[in-house]
């Protein structure tokens, strides 16, 4: 009883930040809020609780209240998207690859391995520079394309990570009697992968998904660190490179944004530890 108490508060703290963030992702075109691009000429460096402007001015004049709500946006929506395509495509693989065995599961795993033999952040930046340049070092990239190549490359790194969870869960499950059972009754084996071995995967692979989201999105910071991330300050991570400069005359451009991006990591981090104990313990009464 003792530690199912300890863990409600921060749970429902943790959901509750996600939530919140949600809905400034998805409604904050809706709010009373200039956008993050005005630019406050009047109000440079301008401290947290002035008039009009809840968390200051960074000192290029953008109102960072604005900005944290369109990072809002633009963070989570590249760490959704990038574990739900990889982890769609990795646990595709590697659920098929621990069903199937023999060679396919050789060359499968061989890929993961190789991929994940290299830093997750260094073949992103490798990837993310490849792609993402002009021959024309004069003509600036597009967002759109830098977003999508910085999605690209994140996908190529959830895929591996969450591909052998995959085939790690789905190894245990493809030799149990009820799916032994079902091959003997003749079901095919795409039904037998969707309707046995799919159901119970899935809800490991949901938990470990909850830690990747926050993985993507200190990568996507990194990144933006390393001035190859989403420009112009859009994102969390774009915020924290914009305003790097400012630390020792305007601390407050970089706190925000920094907070923001550390309830967030720490809420998906703790929302997977949850459900991955909850399922260990579901495991052990099976």
């Amino acid at each position: 009883m003792s530690t199912n108490k300890t863990y409600t508060v921060p749970t429902y703290a943790a959901f509750g930040w996600l939530t919140f963030s949600t809905f400034l992702a998805v409604f904050g075109p809706l709010l009373p809020v200039e956008s993050f691009r005005t630019i406050h000429g009047d109000f440079l460096d301008a401290k947290p609780f002035t008039a009009g402007h809840w968390f200051g001015v960074d000192s290029n004049g953008y109102d960072i209240f604005s900005g944290i709500i369109n990072g809002a946006r633009l963070s989570l929506f590249v760490a959704f998207i990038t574990v739900g395509i990889g982890g769609f495509i990795g646990s595709l693989l590697g659920i098929t690859a621990a069903y199937y065995r023999g060679r396919y599961d050789s060359i499968v795993n061989t890929a993961f391995n190789v991929v994940l033999a290299v830093p997750n952040l260094v073949l992103a930046l490798a990837l993310v520079a490849v792609l993402a340049t002009n021959v024309d070092i004069n003509e600036a990239v597009p967002t759109w394309r830098r977003l999508a190549t910085l999605m690209i490359s994140l996908t190529v790194v959830i895929i591996p990570i969450l591909g052998r969870i995959a085939r790690a869960s789905a190894l245990t499950w493809s030799g149990r009697e009820f799916v032994v059972a079902a091959r003997s009754m003749g079901m095919r084996d795409r039904h037998i992968i969707w309707r046995h071995i799919v159901p119970n995967v899935l809800p490991v692979l949901i938990a470990v998904g909850f830690l990747a989201v926050g993985v993507v999105i200190i990568a996507e910071a990194s990144l933006s660190l390393l001035g190859v991330g989403i420009p112009d300050g859009a994102s969390w991570g774009g915020m924290i490179a914009r305003g790097r400069n400012d630390l020792e005359y305007n601390p407050h451009a970089l706190y925000f944004p920094i907070i923001a991006l550390a309830l967030t990591v720490i809420s998906t981090n703790h929302l997977g530890d949850v459900l991955r104990g909850r399922l260990d313990r579901r495991e052990a009464r099976l």
